[in-house]
């Protein structure tokens, strides 16, 4: 997970859920190959998917031509961790990019203590824990 927005909202929601969470800031200390390629599977997801697009090399470096294998977007991800798209959480019931962030309660099945939103404001759990979308 990295230290964003996105994060601290994960963050504070498996926190909320009497979970305390494992922080791993990848800029500071990228995965080594194995691990990349493991998180990927995990998630069922192709090294294209995980691409991060703003604020990093991708158009510098040409990414988003067809060209590239697996292989070689994960060599990128590998030299430029800004690459690898955020937040991954991974927890024992899944491994998830979570985006949007409402996203990590499908792998945090543990009932929240109490009403959760998200920064903007929106409603996530109700006061009895569950979730506000499950509701209707």
């Amino acid at each position: 997970m990295q230290n964003d927005d996105v994060s601290h909202l994960l963050l504070l929601n498996r926190r909320n859920a009497g979970v305390e969470p494992t922080v791993i800031e990848y800029l500071k200390t990228p995965p080594d190959r194995s691990t990349l390629e493991s998180l990927i599977q995990r998630m069922g997801m192709r090294p294209r998917d995980l691409l991060r697009q703003k604020g990093t090399p991708y158009e510098e470096l040409g990414l988003g031509a067809e060209h590239w294998t697996a292989a070689q977007l994960i060599d990128h991800m590998l030299a430029h961790p800004i690459l690898i798209n955020r937040p991954i959480v991974v927890t024992p019931w899944g491994v998830k990019l979570c985006r949007p962030s409402e996203s990590v309660l499908e792998i945090l099945p543990l009932p929240q203590r109490g009403p959760f939103s998200k920064e903007d404001g929106e409603l996530l759990i109700d006061a009895q824990g569950r979730r506000v979308s499950d509701q209707a």
